[in-house]
């Protein structure tokens, strides 16, 4: 790898960290103070699980993203791709605080069902430019389709 890519790969990563932190903002206050108070499902992981499975989903994520980036942005289907990528990754960041920062888990039922379907969207798109862009992107549309499941269980509890 060179250092060109090796570049592009560190900004792709942190991008996505960047995200993820930036969702953070209306997720950490409100966990002890709001979502704890919250009935949840059973199958509710716990507290400390989600900061080390979203830390691999935005790696995973920003080296998806820099796969494509790497591509002529005159072939077919990458500035679709590149799109798609961005409205996830903001509907991902708006699902934070229409949740936790909205206190509204119905709210975020709505975005994550957008989220879920901009995911697969993009998974499709980069299937088409990269194999590996796309597979990268499972784990992340494999556990927000549990975090829809999950996010759906509370608002109907709540």
């Amino acid at each position: 790898m060179d250092a060109k890519t090796a570049l592009r790969f560190a900004a792709s990563i942190v991008s996505c960290e960047l995200a993820g932190a930036i969702g953070s903002i209306a997720t950490v206050p409100n966990i002890p103070a709001w979502y704890a108070t919250l009935d949840k499902p059973s199958f509710s992981p716990p507290n400390w699980v989600f900061f080390p499975v979203w830390t691999t989903l935005y790696a995973l994520m920003g080296g998806s993203l820099a796969i494509i980036l790497g591509m002529d942005i005159k072939v077919k289907g990458v500035k679709l791709a590149l799109g798609l990528f961005v409205v996830q990754l903001y509907l991902n960041v708006l699902w934070s605080f229409a949740f936790f920062g909205g206190h509204s888990p119905w709210a975020g039922v709505t975005v994550i069902l957008l989220l879920w379907l901009s995911i697969a969207l993009t998974i499709a798109v980069f299937s088409k430019l990269s194999k590996t862009a796309a597979w990268l992107m499972v784990p992340y549309i494999l556990w927000v389709s549990f975090a829809a499941l999950l996010n759906v269980a509370i608002a109907l509890a709540n």
